[in-house]
């Protein structure tokens, strides 16, 4: 066989030891910002890389159509990674940069949430405060060129991409609205930082805080959901619910550090490995943003990696009620090493363990509380006769008046939310037991009453 002169600088590298030392970067998946990954120092298989080298020259040389030699590379290092498990990948250049814009919540862009409608890309909404919204972008615009290239013919993903780009950089968008003219807006593209959380009062004094995956500032978002939750419950936040269903986990920190927000000390986790510095443990400081709040987090079987941290650390520190389904079970610890180019690997480097010490790899998290997800109706009609419906039944007080309305309405909220999505309205009512539990014993007091007006006559209650 004949072995090209660019053969002999591999075969080469069998001889020495081989060290690779690289700084990883934030994924997708959980990663240890401190671990630096080592390869044992080893000789190189000699017999092993005159095989794949005598492969690749046979597919050079007879596969049916000619095939790039990069392509070649790149696959077999695909292949070399995917089959080690399901998590370790290899990144080109564009995966790369997406895994970076996903995990840090920040990329160059205009600040729109767009969807693909009739071949155009029609705007949902423009984010506050971003260059869309300055230009005076709104809900329901249709964008019909990119720098004068028609959107028509384009998917979704490729429009976006084009509208992506470095902070600083301009773009021209023509832009059509229902009863005007097309116009032309030239936009200068900045940084957008996106958020992963929503938080929104569930009825008075409960809270909900949705995590849809766990990224660089999440610590930060959640304390502020927070607080913005505490002013719109004038301060009388009695509980919160912390949905995690579908959370595909994310960054390691942004897990860490919603932990470390609701735990006063204790282990949020830790992690173990082969190489030196993936063992680390990570452990809670004084503070509880709640100050004790109840606590329930709802988990699926779509909760996965970082959001299978936040619960196992809430669980085994009891500081809240997992409730839902059993977790997803990804147990391990992904770090992401830069190559050149602009590409990378995402390696399996280490397990993580709730602070009980257990692993939850290929089991998950199991719930407090099960509760699988139903679709409910509520019944409506049958006999239902108050006091309020009796003709000349007696008046209550103002503030007693405005109480009912409140409660009637928040009935009928709940009433919608049971509708919609039964495992959350669950989480409520456990919520709100759990709630009514903390509260100080109060010693009843009784109304006052005039002294002419009793009598020591009885009656009947009925």
């Amino acid at each position: 066989m004949r072995i090209q002169k660019e053969w002999l600088l591999l075969l080469a590298l069998s001889a020495p030891a081989m060290a690779v030392e690289s700084a990883p970067v934030p994924t997708s998946d959980n990663h240890d910002e401190a671990a630096t990954v080592k390869a044992p120092q080893a000789r190189l298989p000699l017999d092993d890389m005159r095989a794949f080298v005598e492969v690749f020259e046979r597919i050079r040389a007879s596969y049916v159509e000619p095939v790039e030699d990069r392509t070649l590379f790149e696959n077999a290092i695909r292949g070399m990674l995917s089959s080690l498990d399901p998590h370790s990948a290899y990144l080109d250049s564009k995966d790369f940069e997406q895994l970076q814009n996903t995990t840090s919540g920040e990329f160059g862009g205009l600040g729109i949430e767009v969807v693909m409608e009739d071949g155009l890309v029609r705007v949902v909404s423009p984010i506050d405060d971003t260059p869309a919204a300055r230009a005076g972008i709104q809900t329901g615009d249709y964008i019909i060129k990119l720098d004068g290239s028609a959107v028509q013919g384009m998917t979704l993903a490729q429009a976006i991409g084009l509208m992506r780009g470095k902070p600083g950089s301009k773009i021209i968008l023509t832009v059509i609205r229902k009863g005007e003219e097309p116009r032309e807006l030239t936009l200068v593209r900045a940084k957008i930082e996106t958020s992963s959380i929503k938080g929104r009062l569930l009825e008075e004094g409960y809270g909900l805080i949705r995590i849809s995956q766990f990224q660089v500032h999440t610590g930060r978002d959640f304390n502020r959901d927070v607080e913005k939750l505490r002013v719109e419950s004038k301060g009388k936040l009695r509980g919160l619910v912390l949905d995690l269903r579908n959370n595909p986990g994310g960054v390691l920190d942004g897990a860490v550090a919603v932990s470390d927000a609701l735990l006063e000390s204790g282990i949020i986790v830790s992690t173990r490995g082969r190489q030196e510095g993936a063992g680390q443990e990570f452990l809670a400081t004084p503070g509880d943003v709640l100050a004790g709040v109840p606590v329930v987090v709802l988990v699926n079987g779509g909760s996965a990696s970082a959001s299978e941290i936040v619960a196992g650390a809430l669980q085994d520190n009891r500081r809240a009620l997992v409730v839902g389904t059993t977790s997803f079970g990804k147990g391990s610890v992904q770090t992401v090493l830069p190559l050149n180019a602009g590409k990378g690997i995402k390696l399996t480097t280490a397990r993580y363990y709730t602070p009980s010490g257990r692993s939850i790899q290929a089991e998950g998290i199991k719930p407090d509380i099960v509760v699988n997800p139903a679709r409910v109706s509520v019944l409506e009609g049958g006999l239902s006769v108050r006091e309020a419906d009796l003709q000349g039944h007696l008046g209550n007080d103002g503030k007693a008046a405005e109480k009912a309305a409140a409660d009637s309405k928040a009935k009928a909220d709940s009433k919608t939310l049971v509708e919609q999505d039964y495992q959350l309205n669950e989480a409520l009512n456990i919520l709100k037991a759990a709630a009514w539990s903390t509260l100080p014993t109060v010693t009843p007091v009784a109304p006052p009453v005039e002294k002419a007006a009793l009598t020591r006559t009885s009656a009947a209650a009925g």
